[in-house]
């Protein structure tokens, strides 16, 4: 037993939360819907409102948890110090709106239902790409839940590029950080964004 290390004591810290991780994101999107509903019931037709849930995978708690300390390295005389409990996105909704102008109304209406949460916008060189935030969906919950409202587009990217390139096998770490990538994924933000920002200014003026 004494020759675990941090990263197994994280992972048996991971199954056991998983249930409550899994119980919060279900109750969390089951929430989120409901009080969506008056948006649901008036999209136009070309209007997509989508929610979905999702737990954090345990690799990728343990890398991100490893990425908030110094170096990038647990300290391994200090195993104690550690725990996925901090971090504040174990259990999660996204929910993806298309055109982008709904999501400010998307997020005025959870606000009134999530005043106590944590806001912590998404943002990148040209301006805010989604809304999020982060609290306990119940008192006295184990871990923290998080949603975020982003347009379906960049939320689409998001999740391709999540799989590509956060997710891979060793060989293939390091890629998001290279400056050409960098430069393409900023290229794709802003096609994405332009393409929409078009649509709405000719929808808005039919």
């Amino acid at each position: 037993m004494g020759d675990r290390t941090i990263e197994d004591r994280l992972r048996e810290e991971y199954f056991t939360l998983l249930p409550h991780m899994r119980r919060i994101s279900g109750q969390l999107e089951t929430k989120v819907r409901y009080h969506l509903i008056p948006i649901s019931e008036r999209l136009k037709k070309y209007e997509q409102l989508v929610v979905k849930s999702r737990v954090k995978d345990c690799e990728s708690a343990l890398e991100k948890l490893r990425g908030f300390q110094e170096g990038a390295t647990f300290d391994r005389d200090r195993p104690d110090l550690y725990t996925l409990k901090s971090l504040k996105d174990l259990a999660g909704v996204r929910v993806l709106a298309f055109p982008p102008q709904r999501l400010t109304e998307i997020d005025g209406i959870l606000l009134q239902h999530f005043k106590d949460w944590e806001s912590d916008p998404v943002l990148d060189g040209d301006g805010h790409l989604a809304f999020k935030y982060s609290g306990h969906y119940q008192t006295g919950d184990q871990v923290r839940a998080e949603y975020q409202i982003v347009s379906v587009l960049t939320g689409l990217f998001w999740e391709v590029e999540h799989s590509a390139m956060y997710k891979p096998a060793t060989q293939f770490r390091g890629t998001a950080e290279s400056f050409r990538m960098k430069k393409r994924r900023a290229a794709v933000l802003n096609a994405l964004r332009a393409f929409e920002t078009e649509f709405e200014n000719l929808v808005l003026n039919e």
